[in-house]
């Protein structure tokens, strides 16, 4: 996406110029005390952002980790599968704005929710770039949007289908637990990029996720409910 280009090269730029500054650095970038037990992480990250523009690379579904990225756990994946998932999948990123799962990224740290010093919010510098690249990208298409509130807001796409995960307590009331979100999200991104059928519309994610094992509810024309 050509149009991105221009806020990726300033955000680059940005970073590789906190790293000389590692206590400012790690107040934007929300890291550990640089003389306490985070010291450690934070010496890696400024490292890897110092280094952005030369840094070695791998493909973006290989280089983020975390539960969703577990449970999508793409190192189990078929070739088949792969390359499925590599012409289906793309990934929220608050430095590049959006990479397609094999896309080749170096290493950073820098979150959806960060603010650099001296920069307008994330949100303000992405949306005017990314929501039009968002929308042209995906004309005609089907997207299925997993993105946590912090990266939607990076460049919002009207039309989506969102999914929500709720936990079901012992009293049949639901609540949203981090943990629980992020697995089944990462269960749902690898039975949407997997499967065989080209979903068209939200009855037909459904059955997708039924047929993967998850328990799901409609609950409008743009939401699906995930219940674990």
């Amino acid at each position: 996406m050509p149009q991105l280009t221009a806020v990726r090269d300033k955000l680059i730029t940005e970073l590789i110029e906190l790293s000389a500054d590692p206590e400012t650095a790690r107040v934007a970038l929300g890291l550990g005390k640089a003389g306490g037990t985070g010291a450690e992480g934070l010496r890696t990250a400024l490292a890897r952002n110092e280094s952005l523009r030369a840094a070695p690379t791998t493909p973006a579904l290989r280089r983020y980790t975390g539960v969703l990225y577990d449970a999508l756990d793409a190192g189990s994946l078929t070739k088949a599968q792969r390359a499925r998932a590599d012409e289906r999948l793309a990934i929220g990123s608050a430095l590049f704005g959006v990479v397609r799962a094999g896309d080749a990224i170096p290493g950073y740290r820098l979150s959806g929710g960060s603010k650099l010093p001296g920069l307008p919010t994330l949100a303000s510098l992405w949306k005017p770039a990314l929501a039009p690249a968002l929308r042209d990208a995906t004309a005609g298409r089907l997207v299925v949007d997993l993105r946590s509130g912090s990266y939607q807001q990076l460049g919002r796409l009207p039309g989506a289908v969102t999914a929500t995960v709720l936990t079901e307590r012992p009293d049949g009331s639901r609540t949203v637990v981090s943990h629980f979100n992020k697995h089944h999200k990462g269960l749902l991104a690898r039975a949407l990029a997997t499967t065989r059928a080209e979903p068209g519309d939200i009855r037909a994610v459904a059955r997708v996720a039924e047929k993967a094992g998850l328990r799901v509810e409609i609950a409008s024309s743009s939401e699906l409910l995930v219940l674990t």
